[in-house]
């Protein structure tokens, strides 16, 4: 059903169910006001259109009064209806928050864990491969040189595990956001996107303090995704990169002036790693929102909000 029909639907028995309540306001009358802000909430109507519903529901209302004492009553009575419609909406916005609230504490800790298991990869991982190659060198000294050749492909793998491990880590939690920090991150991203695709980037980093790992981690991979796919797919001359904190959120806008959007209207396809999709996924878990659009007449300006307030 569309919002206009559930609209009309549910605005029909609203008017009925508020005549009945104007005419005897009793608790059991009362009570149809919250039945159907269920029923709005269930049917995808937002406040905005309850609130239309009830103020023509009112109009009636005052149309089928008898004279001015009654309209009188009628418009004293009227919002203890509304109220309680509204009743199922401010419990959902509640539930909305406080699940938001232990979603943003799971992010957190999943990205405490990401960062250990980032460094131990990196770090602990590394000084074993490192003891290994050791080992295996010493071991070839004192073999002959054709006994060598087993070792060699021995350390051929090694460090083909090695660099894999170092990959690895770097998708958990990339090393330059602790040792740099957020801004100088993105600075020493946009200088790597230029030097290897020839795509000039402009970084402005406006922030008030040090933001959460899991918001940082998020702004980085967004604004590296959305380069990536700006230098290697979208023929673009030129790219910003935009992060600013205002006391409640953090937005991250990424701009170029290449191809813009597929056919499906998405992001042209790029590497294997974090798509739209992903993006959406991570900034949403946080209860962020993503927006895609034209940057002008060509490219494309992807921006996520992420709130920091929940």
């Amino acid at each position: 059903m569309s919002n206009l029909a559930a609209a009309i639907k549910v605005g029909e028995r609203y008017q009925n169910a508020l005549l009945e309540y104007l005419a005897a306001p009793e608790e059991t009358a009362l009570l149809g006001g919250y039945d159907l802000g269920r029923r709005a909430l269930s049917e995808g109507l937002g406040v905005l259109e309850l609130a239309t519903i009830h103020s023509s529901a009112v109009a009636t209302a005052l149309n089928c009064a008898p004279d001015g004492d009654e309209r009188e009553r009628f418009l004293s009575t009227h919002t203890a209806f509304f109220i309680e419609a509204l009743s199922p909406f401010e419990m959902g916005h509640r539930a909305f928050r406080d699940a938001n609230a232990i979603l943003r504490r799971m992010n957190d800790m999943l990205e405490g864990q990401a960062k250990r298991i980032a460094y131990a990869l990196h770090s602990e991982a590394g000084q074993l491969l490192a003891s290994l190659h050791m080992e295996l060198a010493n071991t070839a000294r004192d073999l002959p040189p054709e006994k060598t050749t087993h070792l060699t492909k021995i350390r051929e793998t090694l460090l083909e595990i090695e660099n894999r491990l170092r990959n690895l880590s770097h998708e958990l939690r990339p090393p330059v956001l602790d040792d740099l920090g957020l801004a100088a991150a993105l600075a020493l991203m946009a200088q790597g996107v230029s030097s290897r695709w020839g795509l000039p980037v402009i970084v402005t980093v406006d922030l008030k303090g040090d933001l959460p790992a899991v918001i940082e981690n998020t702004v980085y991979r967004t604004a590296q995704e959305a380069l990536t796919n700006a230098a290697k797919h979208s023929g673009a001359n030129r790219a910003e990169v935009r992060v600013r904190q205002s006391d409640r959120k953090v937005v991250c806008s990424v701009r170029d002036d290449g191809n813009g959007f597929d056919d499906t209207g998405g992001l042209r396809k790029s590497r294997p790693g974090l798509g739209l999709t992903e993006i959406k996924e991570r900034v949403g878990a946080l209860g962020g929102i993503v927006r895609l659009a034209r940057n002008g007449d060509r490219g494309t300006d992807l921006r996520i909000e992420i709130p920091l307030d929940i």
